[in-house]
Order: C-alpha cells, then sequence, then structure tokens
C-alpha cells in the first residue's frame, strides 16, 4: 500500500531549490597528484557547526579561513590545519556579521564583508590578533571580492538586484564597473596578472579572464550553471556540481570531466571552493544531508522536546494530508499542534520501518504509538537550505 503511494506522489513532486543560507560544512582535503592528475585524500569536516559555515579561504598554506554562525550571528573563524582545531575567532561585531573572509596581500591582516543589522554592507578590514576594524570601500554594496595586489580589488558589487563587476582602487579612490550580470566567484589565475569571474551577460554563461589595469578582458571557456570554481597552480579548474568535482584545464582540455564523485551523504551541493598556493590542500562548502535534517527532527520528536523539533522547520512551514490538502502554515500553528500533544503523550514513539532519500525529499514509513495505539503512516519531507520547509502526510 505504501509503496504505491510513494511512487504516485513522487511522480507528482517537481524537484526544487531554494535559496538563502542553508546548513552548510566545510570541508578539508589533502591533494596530492598521481599521473598528473590531481587526487583528493583525508577528507575532514572542519567546521562541524550547526547553521552556516562557508566561504573558506586560505590565509596560507596552513590556516583556512571561514565564516561560521555563532550565537546567531557570523563571524570570522581561523582553523590552524597543523594543530587540526579552530583555534581563533577573529571578528566579534555585535551589530553585524562578517563573510568572504581573504587575506589582504603583503599585510597580516584580513578584508570581509560586513553585513550590519540595520541593512548596511560594506567591506572591512580587520586585524588577525585584535579584531579591530576599518571600512574599505565605503561607498559600494559588495558582495564578494578579491585581492588583486595590495592596492587594487576586484568586487561583484550589488546594484539593482545584480552583481557587476567593479575594480576598485585603493591609492585614487577610484570604482570602475567593468562588466554587469556577473557571478560571486572572482579568483587570481595563476601564474599570470589576470583575475578570473564568471559573465552571466548570455543564456549560456562564460568564464571570462579581466586585466585590472587595462581593463581588457577575454572569453576562456563556457561555465554553464556553475557558480564557483578555483584555480589549481598548474592552470586546471576545479568547480563543484552536485556531488561531484569536475576539472578542465583551458590549454589542454575540450571538455570538462570528473575529478571525483562523493558518495558521503553529507556532502552535497559543492560550492565555494579554494585552493592553497602550493596545490597541496583543497577546501569547499557542502550542504548537510536532508536525511540528518530528519533524523534530527524524528530525535527530537520521540523526545518529546519541542524546541529541537521546532528548530529543524522552516518559520514558514507547510503541512498536508497527501495529496495536496494544506492542513496549516507556520511554526507558530505547529508549535500550537504538538506541544500539549507532546506534554500529554508520554509513550510517543515513531519508530522508522522505511526510509527513502531522493534528492532534498525525504520519505519515511513510520510505525507509532500515541497512548497505548499504534499505527502506520507515510511522511514525506522536503528540506530546503538546512530546515524541513513541506510535509506530506500519507495516513
Amino acid at each position: 500500500m505504501y509503496i504505491r503511494q510513494i511512487i504516485v506522489l513522487l511522480l507528482s513532486i517537481i524537484c526544487y531549490q531554494g535559496h538563502g543560507q542553508a546548513n552548510t560544512e566545510v570541508y578539508l582535503f589533502n591533494m596530492k597528484y598521481k599521473d598528473g592528475l590531481p587526487v583528493l585524500e583525508n577528507p575532514r569536516n572542519i567546521s562541524n557547526n550547526e547553521g552556516y559555515d562557508n566561504q573558506p579561504s586560505f590565509y596560507n598554506d596552513h590556516i583556512v579561513l571561514y565564516a561560521a554562525t555563532r550565537d546567531g550571528q557570523t563571524d570570522i573563524l581561523k582553523f590552524n590545519i597543523l594543530e587540526g582545531s579552530t583555534t581563533t575567532w577573529i571578528t566579534d561585531t555585535p551589530d553585524g556579521s562578517e563573510y568572504s573572509p581573504l587575506r589582504i596581500p603583503k599585510e597580516n591582516g584580513i578584508s570581509a564583508i560586513r553585513l550590519d543589522i540595520d541593512g548596511l554592507q560594506r567591506l572591512y578590514e580587520y586585524d588577525m590578533v585584535s579584531g579591530a576594524s576599518e571600512i574599505l570601500l565605503g561607498n559600494l554594496k559588495v558582495g564578494y571580492h578579491v585581492w588583486y595586489n595590495e592596492d587594487i580589488i576586484v568586487s561583484s558589487v550589488l546594484v539593482d538586484n545584480r552583481l557587476d563587476l567593479v575594480v576598485s582602487n585603493l591609492i585614487d579612490g577610484t570604482n570602475i564597473t567593468q562588466q554587469k550580470k556577473v557571478g560571486r566567484s572572482l579568483q587570481k589565475i595563476p601564474n599570470t596578472d589576470l583575475i578570473s569571474y564568471i559573465s552571466k551577460e548570455n543564456k549560456i554563461w562564460e568564464l571570462k579572464s579581466l586585466n585590472p589595469v587595462t581593463g581588457a578582458t577575454k572569453v576562456i571557456t563556457t561555465i554553464n550553471g556553475t557558480e564557483d570554481i578555483c584555480w589549481l597552480p598548474d592552470g586546471t579548474l576545479v568547480a563543484g556540481k552536485g556531488k561531484v568535482l569536475l576539472k578542465f584545464n583551458p590549454k589542454k582540455d575540450t571538455e570538462w570531466s570528473v575529478l571525483q564523485r562523493f558518495t558521503d551523504k553529507n556532502i552535497n551541493a559543492i560550492t565555494r571552493l579554494a585552493v592553497n598556493s602550493q596545490g597541496s590542500r583543497l577546501a569547499f562548502v557542502a550542504e548537510v544531508s536532508p536525511e540528518v535534517i530528519v533524523q534530527k527532527q524524528l530525535d527530537a520528536y520521540n523526545k518529546r522536546d519541542i524546541e529541537a523539533f521546532l528548530d529543524t522547520y522552516t518559520d514558514d512551514v507547510k503541512v498536508f494530508n497527501f495529496p495536496e490538502e494544506l492542513k496549516y502554515t507556520g511554526k507558530k500553528k505547529m508549535r500550537e499542534n504538538y506541544a500539549p500533544f507532546f506534554e500529554s503523550t508520554p509513550d510517543l514513539n515513531c519508530e522508522i520501518k522505511n526510509r527513502i532519500s531522493i534528492g532534498n525529499k525525504v520519505i519515511d514509513e513510520e510505525y507509532l504509538t500515541i497512548n497505548g495505539s499504534n499505527f502506520s503512516a507515510v511522511a514525506i519531507y522536503e528540506v530546503e537550505n538546512g530546515k524541513i520547509a513541506k510535509v506530506t502526510f500519507v495516513r
């Protein structure tokens, strides 16, 4: 009975991809080369933190910087690879959060995007020891950036709901827009005086190079649908797509090929890649498995922990009876339903008989105990950005 219902439901579901801050983790790999090809080894989740952990970069060959969730805001964290532990929070801004940390060339400080609680978004410089900050670009809403040298910053700047490519000179104070409609991935191209960026001017995206001094641009390759890339020292491009890392060398290859495919259920939607200067370490960001989120919800349900239970859902979660009968919307209504139910059901228990995971959907066949009675049901969970956004019950 349940299998037939599941099949019918799956055929009626349209895959959805959300946007916003997902529940993400930062992974770090050692990288070696065999027959001229990169090989990833010793995978480590270096963030292992509930919430948003993202935007890794290498301060040097042995230190990774990234943005991490702490006490309801996002701060910059330093991870010492040689010590094997996260040792230092660099920022702690009471009225704002920091993102996208990068080392400033020829200095010990870092730059990062600060998003203040009043909505102001600017690029700041931070002292590595004290965390003291000073604004770098006060009149641009910088979304992403890369240092060309100690005097020139190339940024993707938010303008009218798009990103524009802007070259900023800190010496003369000029900000020159080089192109409209670009992506977030800005990278220095090894052994050149060029920056790479993704052009979204056309239907098929293009990876282009920019000389920030002359303004000259050139198409490197098409890169449709891939938002994040990094360059290895030998000029090979690496990109993430789903659970796969792809590689492409513009000087040798005619098409992208698979570098590594991951079977770990916690590595999904690979983004935000970074490689150290020696090409011996690679970091990327991956979304937490929907299965993990659903299991966390189930554990809280069986413990009758209402706060932990609700924490796994989006604020505007929608709850349905199969196939499309909307029961209610929002966590407030969910609390009204579940809080008294948890209090009045001391023998509450849900056992999973079968579980199927497909994309962002988890389908559980459940066997429930409620006030001495037992019955079976099917629940279909849809996870978006690390939270359950929709539940459909088949009873």
